[in-house]
């Protein structure tokens, strides 16, 4: 029995079959508190990461709502949260996940950042058994309006029209709401943009042409060039003319000189009114009579880049004199007939003293003046800054357009030294006349014929040969410059919307003739943009003396005797604007295209692309474009 026994004893202390359900039952808590704590930790998990994202998007949705407005009137669209706590709702609806206590609250930061912060508590299920019975989770966000390395260029609409209102209502002209919309942009931009970011600034104001002769190198512009001008030429005749002597006596009022001064605006205008207060004839045959003269006599002198304006002149108050004109006698003159022909002028008086340097502000004497009757007098032709372009052709196929002919519209063309047909001509506005088209815009074009004593139209004389304020190149800009630039704009000349696209691309493109200032700086990538706005339709006047000379005398690029597909002066600037806009759209440029006060038609809206352009009734409009293209132009993004 004791054997027995001992042998039972030892069987049962060997076997440990009985051990298992003890050992389970210690293990199961910390199994239980492992498994249960991974299912609920893992929605906490799901649950914060769906806040985060909801906490996000709540605060890009708002940081657009606030647009870019707020850096410059510091207001913010009382809108603004509620847009927030809409997208915060629909990515994270109440409840969702089983969660309690959400919560959500955004702020506006000293730099205009939005910055939220966002709370849940997730019930635990397997955890409260060991005293856990929520999960709290807190989240931050938040979103800023940022602008990397940017380019701006403006081609702005500046003729006629512009000066009128876009509404009876509307408070201010079109050319003083662009003004006013233009300040506000670059507040926005420049308040927005972070240290160490560059953002430049270009203009380009166009209407039947552009004024960039003053950006230009020497070496880019020809010689000498073919004007529409005259030659007098003598009939071997003479004919009499009677010679007068007047005497003038001070009786009183003022004549004083206008203090000189300095600006980068236009020229005041002319601005003197004399008024007869007596006349009559005289026994011998003399004239007397007694004048009064009131107001401002100005005048500019342009600096040597074109920058700026000296303005001196004279002043009128009330001055008053009386004046005799005899007859002293009668001269026998050389009888003239006008030859109305192209001819040649030498150009060296614009150039730099080398070919790198910018063409220079001149004027040149020639004899082509003779009023009433021809003569060999010298008639004095400004250089104003505007150009003709270089060599095109007439396009008979706008779907293959050839760049090699078309150099107009090969935006990136650096012209070649000593070949005309690359490089660009200046404008000289007096030398411009038209036979055989009177002063009333009636008659015959016709490029020379006999010998004439009529007086035809000189297109500068004429006020149809409009040179707008000068264009500016890429720059940093603060905002007194910007103020003076866009306040020294003026509303004048037809609209030639081709040439505005042209001129914006050449100056903004990072591959053209300004490459070495356009290209990307400190290793960061440029964003470029092409700001397009006009508020009129496609209006050419064959009448005018422009970019490409007088058309239906030169037949650069238009034919009216025979034009090219049967297109009109109008249709033949859209097309080519289309042309234009797409090469400038090939340097990686978006283009922004307005309406302001006019409907856009289908060429402007191609050209900007869906999203790109907008149409604006009135000024309120227009300031409301211009902020959505600020807002646009920044990148938005997640700051925390």
């Amino acid at each position: 029995m004791k054997s027995t026994a001992s042998g039972l004893l030892t069987r049962l202390a060997r076997d440990r079959s009985g051990n298992t359900l003890a050992m389970i039952a210690a293990g199961i808590f910390p199994l239980l508190a492992m498994v249960g704590g991974g299912v609920d930790m893992g929605r906490s998990y799901l649950a914060q990461s769906r806040l985060q994202q909801a906490c996000d998007s709540a605060v890009l949705a708002a940081r657009k709502k606030l647009g870019s407005t707020v850096v410059v009137d510091g207001q913010v669209p009382g809108d603004v949260v509620t847009v927030g706590n809409r997208f915060f709702s629909m990515n994270f609806t109440d409840g969702s996940y089983g969660t309690t206590d959400r919560s959500f609250e955004m702020t506006l930061e000293e730099d205009f950042a939005i910055t939220g912060t966002a709370h849940v508590s997730v019930p635990t299920t397997i955890m409260t058994l060991f005293g856990f019975d929520d999960v709290n989770i807190d989240v931050e966000c938040g979103a800023k309006l940022n602008f990397s390395n940017t380019d701006i260029m403006f081609v702005l609409d500046t003729t006629g029209s512009m000066a009128q209102k876009a509404t009876p209502t509307d408070p201010d002209t079109k050319i003083q709401s662009l003004r006013n919309v233009v300040k506000n942009f670059h507040a926005q931009i420049e308040g927005s943009k972070t240290p160490g970011t560059r953002v430049r600034y270009g203009f380009v104001p166009y209407s039947t042409n552009v004024n960039v002769g003053y950006l230009l190198k020497s070496d880019w512009v020809v010689n000498q060039w073919n004007y529409h001008g005259r030659v007098s030429k003598s009939t071997g005749k003479q004919y009499p003319v009677d010679q007068y002597q007047t005497t003038y006596t001070y009786i009183s009022g003022s004549w004083t000189s206008i203090p000189s001064y300095e600006t980068t605006g236009a020229c005041p205008a002319y601005a003197v009114t004399w008024t007869s207060l007596a006349s009559g004839t005289n026994a011998d045959g003399s004239t007397y009579g007694t004048t009064e003269v009131n107001g401002d006599d100005p005048w500019c002198n342009i600096s040597s880049d074109g920058s700026s304006k000296t303005v001196s002149g004279n002043r009128f108050n009330k001055y008053t004199y009386s004046w005799v004109t005899k007859k002293t006698g009668t001269v026998m003159y050389d009888e003239y007939k006008w030859q109305y022909k192209p001819v040649t002028i030498n150009l060296a008086f614009l150039k730099g003293a080398t070919g790198g340097d910018v063409l220079k502000p001149g004027s040149i004497d020639v004899p082509m003046y003779g009023y009433p009757s021809p003569s060999p007098a010298n008639l004095t032709a400004w250089f104003k800054g505007c150009m003709e372009e270089r060599g095109t052709y007439e396009i008979d196929d706008y779907d293959n357009v050839d760049l090699t002919k078309a150099l107009d519209l090969d935006i990136d063309l650096v012209p070649t030294k000593g070949n005309p047909k690359t490089q660009w001509r200046p404008m000289l506005h007096e030398i411009s006349f038209e036979p055989e088209i009177w002063w009333n815009g009636t008659g015959t074009f016709k490029a020379s014929g006999a010998l004439s004593s009529n007086d035809y139209l000189m297109a500068g004389w004429a006020g149809l040969s409009a040179c707008p304020s000068p264009a500016r190149k890429l720059g940093e800009m603060d905002k007194s410059a910007v103020a003076a630039y866009v306040d020294s704009l003026v509303a004048e000349g037809s609209t030639y919307h081709d040439i505005g696209m042209i001129w914006g691309g050449r100056l903004l493109s990072p591959t053209g003739i300004f490459s070495g200032e356009n290209a990307d700086s400190g290793g960061k990538t440029t964003s470029r943009h092409l700001i397009f706005l006009t508020d009129g339709e496609t209006a050419p006047l064959d009448l005018s003396y422009g970019t490409y000379g007088i058309e239906p005398l030169d037949s650069r690029r238009w034919d009216p005797s025979n034009p090219k597909l049967g297109l009109t002066l109008t249709d033949v600037v859209e097309r080519r604007f289309g042309i234009a806009c797409n090469e400038v759209k090939k340097r990686n440029i978006t283009v922004w295209v307005i309406g302001f006060g006019v409907s856009l038609n289908p060429v402007m809206t191609e050209c900007a692309g869906p999203g790109h352009y907008f149409e604006a009734a009135d000024s309120a409009e227009l300031s409301d474009v211009f902020n959505r293209i600020a807002a646009q132009l920044g990148d938005l993004r997640i700051s925390k």
